[in-house]
C-alpha cells in the first residue's frame, strides 16, 4: 500500500561532514528556539530508471532505500521549485506494482533498471520552536555514489538539506536561506543527489537527435507553438499519477490538457504538419472521451446535489437524496473504472510515445520559421470566424433541441478560440489576452447552458426510475423547471456577451 507526503526542501553545498564549524548558529532565525542534534544514520539507496533516463528527464526519481526510519521504495514527483510529492511503498526486492503504475506515463512501459547506488552518512539537526515543535530538519550528508552500469566509476561529496516539517510555514526556508547565504553557504548546483550522481559517475544515455534545437528559430511561430505544446504534454504526463490515485480535480485537469493539445494541433496546422498531428489529435480525442465519462459525472452530480440542497425542505418529497446517491455510486464506479482501464491500455502508451516524438522531432512546416505575429493572428482569426458563424446560426433558432445542439457547437468553437490565444499571449501581448478573456465569457454562458441540457436529461431519467417504484416525481419536476429557466436565461444573455467579444476593435487590435 503506497502512501504519499509533500516534501519541501532546499539543498546546499557543504564543505565537510566531520567539522561543521562552518554551519552558522540558526537560533538567531526568527521562530527557531533551539537546534537539537539527532543520531547519525547510514542510508543505502539504489536508484532506478530506464536506460534512456525517462524518469530523470521529467524530474522524477525512484529509489529503494534501506536504513533510516522510512526504509522502502520512494518515488519523488515534481510539484513546485522547492516541493516534491514523495510516494512511499514497503520494502521489497522488486519495484511494487503500485509504484510502477505511477511512473507509467514517464517510462511508457520501458523496463526500470538499477542505475546508481548512493551510500549516505547523515547527521541530522532538528530546528525547534519555543513549543518544542519541530519546524524543519537540517541534514549534512556525506555521499558516496557508484554507477551500477558496469565499471568502477564513483564519486563522493558532501551536501546539506533543509527540509520543512509538514504544515510548517514555508517562509521559514527563506529565513534560513538568508542566514546561510550571509555565512557564505551557497545553494546546491544540482536539483537532487541523483542528478549529481549521474553527472559525476559519468552515467550516460542515448538520446534522440534534438531536431527541434536545429530547426526552430528563436522567437519564431514554431518556437511559440512548440513551447506551449511541450507544456501541455508535461502537464498530461505529470497528472497521470494523480488521476490514478483519484486526487481532487486531477481528471478534469488531464482532460483539459488533452483538449488544449487537440485544439492547438488543429489551430496551428500552418506550423505543424497535419499528416503527423492529425493521428495524434484523434488519439487525444479518444483519451479525452474516456476521461470525460468520469469528469462529466462529477460535474453533473454536484449540480444535481446542489439543486436539491437549495430547495426548501417541504419541497423535497420522497427519497430524492437517497435515489441520487444510489445513481451516483453506480455511475461514478463505472466511470472511474473506465478511466483506469484507459490509462492501462497499449493505446494510451502509444499516444504517450507519439507525444514524446512530436516534441522531440516536431513536424515543422515552412511557416514555423516565420515571425509569430502574422502566423498566429491568422490562426486565431480563422477559429474566431468559425465561432462567429456558429453563434450567428444559434441565435437565429428558437429554443429547443436544435438550438441546444447549435449552442453546444458554438461552445466548442469558443474553447478553440480561447486555446488558440494562449500560446500567442507573449508575442501578441494584451490583445490576445483580451480576446481570450472575452471569448471565455461566451464559453461560460454556453457551458452553463449545456450543463442545464445534460442536467434535464438526467433529471428526467431519475424521475422515471422513481416513478416505477411509486415515488413522487414532484421534486424532480421542480428541478427540471429550474434548469429550463437557467437555459432560457443563458440564451437571453448570449447576445450581449457575444457583442462584447465580437467588437471590431478586438480584431483590429489583434492585427496591429
Amino acid at each position: 500500500m503506497a502512501q504519499s507526503t509533500r516534501e519541501t526542501e532546499r539543498k546546499y553545498e557543504a564543505p565537510s561532514p566531520d567539522d561543521t564549524s562552518w554551519l552558522p548558529e540558526l537560533t538567531g532565525v526568527d521562530g527557531i528556539e533551539s537546534v537539537v542534534e539527532r543520531d547519525t544514520e547510514e542510508l543505502d539507496a539504489v536508484y532506478y530508471d530506464t536506460d534512456d533516463l525517462r524518469l530523470a528527464g521529467t524530474s522524477a526519481t525512484l529509489r529503494r532505500r534501506i536504513g533510516g526510519a522510512d526504509a522502502g521504495w520512494h518515488l519523488k514527483l515534481p510539484l513546485s521549485d522547492d516541493s516534491r510529492e514523495e510516494v512511499q511503498a514497503p520494502l521489497g526486492d522488486a519495484v511494487p506494482d503500485t509504484v510502477r503504475d505511477l511512473v507509467l506515463s514517464r517510462t511508457r512501459g520501458t523496463e526500470l533498471r538499477p542505475l546508481v547506488r548512493l551510500r549516505t552518512i547523515r547527521g541530522t539537526r532538528q530546528l525547534v520552536d519555543s513549543q518544542d515543535t519541530v519546524l524543519a530538519e537540517l541534514s549534512v550528508d556525506a555521499v558516496h555514489a557508484a554507477s551500477l552500469r558496469g565499471g568502477a566509476t564513483s564519486a563522493s561529496w558532501t551536501e546539506m538539506e533543509v527540509e520543512l516539517a509538514q504544515d510548517a510555514d514555508p517562509s521559514l526556508l527563506d529565513l534560513v536561506d538568508k542566514m546561510l547565504s550571509k555565512h557564505g553557504i551557497e545553494r546546491a548546483h544540482h536539483a537532487s543527489k541523483l542528478a549529481r550522481a549521474l553527472e559525476e559517475t559519468g552515467v550516460a544515455a542515448p538520446r534522440l537527435p534534438d531536431k527541434r534545437a536545429e530547426s526552430v528559430a528563436p522567437g519564431s511561430a514554431g518556437e511559440e507553438v512548440l513551447t506551449y505544446v511541450e507544456k501541455q504534454v508535461h502537464q498530461l504526463v505529470d497528472l497521470d499519477p494523480a488521476v490514478r490515485r483519484d486526487l481532487p480535480d486531477s481528471v478534469h485537469q488531464m482532460r483539459v490538457a488533452c483538449r488544449r493539445l487537440r485544439s492547438i494541433l488543429r489551430s496551428y496546422r500552418s506550423v505543424l504538419d497535419r499528416e503527423a498531428t492529425d493521428p495524434v489529435r484523434a488519439e487525444l480525442k479518444w483519451l479525452g472521451g474516456e476521461l470525460g465519462a468520469e469528469r462529466d459525472h462529477e460535474v453533473l452530480e454536484e449540480r444535481l446535489r446542489t439543486g436539491i440542497q437549495g430547495l426548501p425542505r417541504e419541497l423535497v418529497l420522497g427519497p430524492v437524496t437517497a435515489r441520487l446517491q444510489v445513481w451516483h455510486v453506480a455511475r461514478s464506479s463505472e466511470a472511474r473504472q473506465r478511466t483506469l482501464d484507459a490509462l492501462n491500455t497499449p493505446r494510451y502508451l502509444s499516444l504517450l510515445d507519439s507525444l514524446a516524438t512530436l516534441t522531440a522531432r516536431p513536424p515543422l512546416r515552412r511557416k514555423a520559421a516565420r515571425k509569430p505575429e502574422k502566423v498566429m493572428v491568422k490562426a486565431i482569426l480563422k477559429e474566431y470566424d468559425r465561432l462567429a458563424g456558429r453563434v450567428a446560426h444559434a441565435l437565429e433558432l428558437s429554443p429547443g433541441p436544435e438550438c441546444d445542439t447549435a449552442l453546444h457547437e458554438a461552445r466548442k468553437s469558443a474553447k478553440k478560440v480561447r486555446y488558440a490565444t494562449e500560446p500567442a499571449r507573449v508575442p501578441l501581448g494584451k490583445s490576445a489576452k483580451r480576446l481570450g478573456k472575452r471569448v471565455k465569457a461566451v464559453q461560460q454562458v454556453l457551458g452553463d447552458h449545456q450543463d442545464s441540457v445534460v442536467a434535464r436529461g438526467a433529471l428526467r431519467n431519475l424521475a422515471l426510475a422513481g416513478h416505477t417504484t411509486g415515488e413522487p416525481g414532484f421534486t424532480w419536476g421542480l428541478l427540471y423547471g429550474q434548469e429550463q429557466a437557467v437555459a432560457r436565461k443563458r440564451e437571453r444573455e448570449l447576445p450581449g456577451v457575444w457583442a462584447r467579444a465580437s467588437k471590431p476593435r478586438l480584431r483590429k487590435a489583434l492585427r496591429s
